[in-house]
């Protein structure tokens, strides 16, 4: 199984910006990070008029797209009530990498930091700390019972997320 680790925040915490900048990091440590985001809205990856699209738009259940530099796996699931991360995990290519970010998911039984930023409109209070949570990295200097990491310190989440990864695996 691939190491996961999620990133869990608030909307407008920084997630996703900081995702930008620690995938390459880990990269240059030698990790090979995966990435599933959750997203709350209906997204679509493909563009009308492409003929994938309105292949896909006529029924396909699955849609596979292909070129020389990469492919993408599109599966219609207007039955399904909630994400299964564990199945989501299981269509990555387990050989191409060695951890899996996750944005999101904050409710499953994965390993996860928890991001805080004073300014983004919540208490300290409802940071929802559980036995999974493994750091917290944060704008400030916050009294909880796993390690605060400096939200603004990329190089000091890199190196805990390294030492983590070596223990996980």
């Amino acid at each position: 199984m691939i190491p996961l680790l999620a990133i869990a925040a608030w909307s407008g915490t920084g997630k996703t910006t900081l995702l930008k900048k620690l995938i390459p990091a880990l990269c240059e440590h030698g990790i090979r990070p995966g990435l599933i985001k959750h997203t709350h809205h209906d997204m679509d990856v493909d563009k009308p008029g492409k003929d994938s699209y309105e292949l896909r738009k006529a029924g396909a259940t699955q849609t596979l797209v292909a070129s020389q530099q990469r492919w993408a796996l599109m599966t219609e699931t207007p039955e399904e009530n909630e994400l299964d991360l564990a199945w989501l995990v299981s269509r990555m290519d387990a050989s191409r990498l060695d951890l899996v970010l996750v944005e999101g998911f904050k409710h499953e039984a994965v390993a996860k930091i928890l991001l805080f930023r004073q300014d983004a409109g919540h208490l300290v209070s409802e940071l929802s700390i559980d036995e999974h949570t493994i750091a917290v990295a944060s704008d400030v200097k916050l009294n909880v019972d796993v390690p605060v990491l400096d939200l603004n310190n990329l190089q000091e989440i890199v190196s805990f997320i390294v030492a983590w990864l070596r223990n996980e695996l």
